[in-house]
């Protein structure tokens, strides 16, 4: 694996403070050199996790730059888009990916790196009050394992760091098996709950609650890509039931994406955003530009942009079709919206759920970033349901999505693979754009509810493996690693 530079590690923090108490980014920090002189209060390890969070959220919305802050990892490569108006399509969403063109995991593991630093550092300093230091400990423990969980789902395989690089002699790791990374997401996980306090006191800031729908969905996908047990699937219906604890639908859909009610009911987890504080949301990718859409009959309501905006994707056929399945379904709307001109054209179609705010001087895409929350978590817990073959039990969880989106309740067979399969639709629309739609195919295709070669346009008529590879230079430097199975490296 490539080394981190030298790496004691360079950490940029926020330059501004945000007003407020909406996060945890509300902390004013100069850049800094962090050594293990660094850590001698409690107030250097809530420092250092501002920066972490930071990081987290990091990413400019495009390409594979960053980490939560982009559609590449997670939706990039499934069926949600087509070609928007401009160009800018990543190789993953043409699957065209190889060792030349492989993204690189160098974001994913400086934050990796930047959590091992604060669990070397942090049980070392002097509390008055021990339940702040579980508790940042416990944060930077998810926040980890998501980490950890976000390269398994992408890489597969992937070099299991938890030691900070203090030096530039470490020497290099080889990729970790799949198992046992999986293994040390949910050793993280549980270090994390028991740490915890209870309850969910800040939406902005990973809770008790939001790491176990980690654990949740973690164990989902260890049951059925890597050939897990019943057990994972009855441990993971018990966090998912604790997570949905703290939650409640919100009733019009549209007001769950609001920029004006971002900490509603709905929300378990989110990353904040503020104007002129981060790059635009990556929901900026799939809105167009005024020039575009300046004479379309409906323009009042589209969320466009002078700048920042960037129409490189656009909803595909797919998942409008799916949406147009039953005329009430409310989510329809609020989620995509079609430019028309006077002539009755399309100008094109677009995303209408992350529509950001329009101030003044022009429309910022400031919407949190979501994790998780109540419409995903029911789906889950019926996916969980439905995989012990409680097919009733796992309609009962889907038709309360289903009646917020004001459609019919499921009315299909009641065989299991039918009810997986509404499932995966049903999460198609209630989950459009919020970085869930490649792992649910990768997860349904190995469950054997689809064939995922059949499902991702762009993937018929390839044998292209479902897990990344990696950069031709980080083999070079590190002969430890091998390249992701089903790519040839010359």
């Amino acid at each position: 694996m490539k080394r981190f530079k030298k790496l004691i590690l360079l950490f940029l923090l926020p330059a501004t403070v945000l007003s407020g108490c909406d996060g945890i980014l509300d902390v004013e920090q100069e850049s800094s050199i962090i050594g293990s002189g660094f850590w001698n209060t409690p107030d250097d390890v809530n420092a250092y996790l501002t920066g972490i969070y930071n990081t987290f959220r990091s990413g400019d919305g495009t390409g594979a730059g960053g980490v939560m802050n982009t559609t590449f990892w997670l939706e990039d490569r499934g069926d949600s888009f087509e070609q928007g108006l401009e160009s800018g399509v990543t190789n993953a969403w043409q699957q065209n990916l190889n060792n030349a063109n492989a993204p690189n995991w160098l974001s994913i593991y400086e934050l990796i790196q930047q959590c091992n630093m604060l669990l070397k550092y942090a049980p070392t300093i002097t509390y008055v009050n021990t339940e702040d230091q579980d508790r940042a400990i416990a944060e930077t423990l998810f926040i980890r394992s998501y980490m950890y969980f976000l390269l398994l789902r992408t890489y597969g395989d992937v070099p299991l760091e938890l030691e900070p690089t203090e030096s530039d002699d470490k020497p290099p790791l080889a990729r970790a098996p799949a198992n046992e990374v999986m293994a040390q997401v949910l050793a993280d996980v549980e270090e994390a709950l028991n740490r915890f306090p209870e309850g969910l006191s800040n939406k902005t800031r990973v809770s008790k609650p939001a790491a176990h729908a980690l654990k949740a969905e973690a164990l989902v996908w260890k049951n059925k890509v890597l050939s897990g047990s019943t057990t994972d699937l009855e441990n993971a219906l018990v966090s998912i039931d604790a997570a949905l604890q703290h939650v409640s639908l919100v009733a019009d859909y549209k007001m769950i994406f609001a920029t004006d009610n971002k900490r509603n009911s709905e929300i378990l987890l989110s990353l904040h955003f503020q104007r002129d504080e981060k790059s635009d949301h990556y929901g900026s990718r799939l809105k167009p530009r005024n020039i575009f859409v300046q004479n379309a009959v409906n323009a009042d309501l589209i969320p466009y942009a002078l700048g920042g905006a960037r129409s490189v994707y656009a909803p595909s056929q797919k998942l409008i079709e799916q949406l147009n399945e039953f005329p009430t379904d409310s989510r329809r709307d609020a989620s995509i919206i079609t430019a028309v001109n006077t002539n009755g054209s399309v100008i094109g179609v677009f995303d209408n759920k992350f529509r950001g705010t329009a101030y003044s001087d022009d429309r910022h895409y400031d919407n949190d970033l979501i994790i998780y929350r109540w419409g995903g978590l029911q789906l889950t817990k019926a996916e969980i349901l439905a995989a012990l073959n409680r097919t009733q039990e796992a309609i009962t969880a889907l038709d309360l999505v289903r009646s917020r989106a004001k459609i019919n309740g499921y009315g299909g067979s009641t065989t299991k693979a039918n009810v997986e399969r509404a499932i995966l639709d049903e999460a198609f629309k209630e989950l459009w754009f919020e970085q869930k739609r490649w792992p649910d195919l990768v997860r349904f295709h190995f469950g054997g509810t689809i064939d995922i070669y059949e499902e991702v346009p762009n993937l018929r008529d390839k044998t292209l493996p479902l897990f990344f590879p990696i950069p031709q230079i980080q083999i070079d430097l590190n002969p430890l690693l091998k390249q992701t199975e089903g790519y040839i490296t010359p």
